[in-house]
């Protein structure tokens, strides 16, 4: 669920050989040479259990996936296959909201308390832009131990976004609203809540009825249960996940799931539970398809996809907006999210003017703290963004 490395070990397990072909779009018959030895490297050198990326340049399309072999009897790895997107939901949400800003409905400077009210302390002085640009302060609840076996799948149950949110109030603020950036879940699951008291409709109607509808994204739905049909993700059994984690972290018995090949299976982990913050399931051609047409301005007015692009200072170098990232590579700066879950990394990115777009899928998260397979995470996306921009 969180697109940032997370504070604590803990809170990130909260959050977060060759295969027998390469796959390619009709339109491309072979992946050029630099971004196929970065997909290969990363399985069979670096050990990520698979890689499946699409790049569409706005003249041809590229798809590949590569998988390692004991992947290989759960399920073949494809390009298009659905995918937890996680925390990219957060520019969907984003996205509504700022509609609802266009036609009236909220402003973004509107305080939370207005649309919530006695839901989070200090809620007049939190307004809804903070909450879409992470400068809320609010705490995050996935650094409460209460949400550790949810995530790992030990202790599955529901979590309704009223109660996630009062585990994050149960904790004292980061720091003043307003004061500064820090990544925070549960910014997101409160923006649900609000664009649903502002439209008077359920959030999933909203994403329904704005984006997936109008889009004809049939492959993208808000995950409600466990059950899952799509890429299967892994991560590090529990005695090779203690070593990629700070000394002393519990790691008990790892993630649910069945074992293989050292890792644990983790696609059964229920994503419902991320609802806005990180519950969409979809595919890469979905994905993009979503955010060329949000870049391009056909989702929203020019004054509120300004707003959505005035970035504050995330501390890395790259800017957040709000809902999306603008990310700088040495072949240019693309705008998406990225989003982390059990068994699910993902970066989706295009260009400025939503004519080009790519994405990187890896079916593993905490398998990424490794150092080679963090450096291969890295060489992936650069590959695919300078694929992007035929550079």
């Amino acid at each position: 669920m969180s697109s940032t490395t997370r504070r604590t070990a803990t809170a990130a397990l909260t959050a977060a050989a060759v295969a027998a072909a390469l796959v390619t779009a009709p339109a491309a018959r072979a992946a050029p040479s630099r971004l196929h030895d970065a997909v290969h490297r990363a399985v069979d050198a670096a050990g990520v259990p698979g890689v499946a990326v699409r790049v569409d340049d706005g003249g041809r399309v590229v798809e590949t996936a590569h998988q390692a072999r004991w992947t290989l009897a759960d399920h073949r790895l494809r390009a298009g296959d659905r995918f937890k997107m996680a925390s990219n939901t957060k520019t969907v949400t984003a996205t509504v909201a700022l509609q609802l800003d266009a036609e009236g409905a909220l402003d973004l400077d509107d305080p939370v308390e207005r649309w919530l009210p006695g839901t989070v302390p200090d809620g007049g002085a939190i307004t809804v832009r903070m909450l879409l640009n992470q400068t809320s302060g609010l705490f995050d609840y996935l650094d409460d131990p209460r949400l550790l076996g949810l995530l790992t799948g030990r202790a599955p149950r529901p979590w309704p976004p009223a109660e996630l949110v009062a585990v994050a109030v149960s904790h004292p603020p980061l720091f003043a609203p307003g004061e500064r950036w820090d990544y925070s879940n549960t910014n997101y699951t409160l923006a649900g809540m609000v664009v649903e008291r502002a439209a008077g409709r359920p959030y999933a109607d909203l994403v329904r009825q704005r984006i997936t509808g109008p889009l004809g994204l049939r492959d993208t739905h808000l995950s409600t249960e466990a059950a899952f049909r799509g890429a299967h993700g892994y991560e590090p059994d529990a005695g090779h996940l203690a070593p990629l984690l700070p000394p002393g972290t519990p790691v008990g018995d790892g993630f649910a799931g069945p074992e293989r090949h050292d890792h644990v299976d983790t696609t059964g982990i229920d994503l419902g539970p991320a609802w806005a913050a990180g519950g969409l399931v979809s595919t890469a051609r979905d994905w993009q398809r979503f955010l060329t047409a949000l870049l391009s301005g056909r989702l929203l007015p020019a004054a509120q996809l300004a707003e959505l692009l005035d970035t504050v200072p995330q501390g890395t170098g790259d800017g957040y907006g709000l809902g999306v990232m603008e990310v700088r590579t040495p072949c240019g700066a693309v705008w998406g999210h990225s989003g982390g879950f059990p068994g699910y990394r993902s970066h989706n990115y295009a260009d400025r003017a939503g004519r080009r777009a790519v994405t990187v899928l890896l079916t593993t998260t905490f398998g990424l703290r490794a150092p080679e397979a963090a450096a291969a995470e890295r060489e992936l996306v650069e590959a695919a963004v300078c694929r992007m921009y035929g550079r």
